[in-house]
């Protein structure tokens, strides 16, 4: 597991493939919170959603890799009480 304090604020977030996930908006406990709103990339949540550090893989090159390519980095993303972003699904990373 990556040390949290290798991740900074506004850090981009990428899949194992290096597509663009989100941008970190900090780090709470053993998660990172990721931005609401990245103009950048089209994304404007209602609310923050939180990636596991468990699922990352590494810090490299001022981006934060995780272990999953982007097209399944949702499955990693939780609701900040810990339930999964996917309706009806329970996260797999507790």
């Amino acid at each position: 597991m990556v040390n949290a304090s290798e991740i900074r604020e506004h850090m981009e977030v990428v899949g194992a493939d290096g597509v663009h996930v989100g941008k970190v908006d900090g780090v709470q406990g053993d998660r990172i919170k990721l931005a609401r709103k990245d103009e950048e990339h089209g994304q404007n949540d209602a609310h923050h959603h939180f990636v596991q550090l468990s699922a990352v893989a590494s810090c490299d090159g001022g981006k934060v890799w995780l272990s999953a390519d982007a097209a399944n980095a949702e499955q990693l993303m939780e609701e900040e009480d810990g339930s999964s972003v996917r309706p009806g699904e329970k996260n797999q990373q507790r």
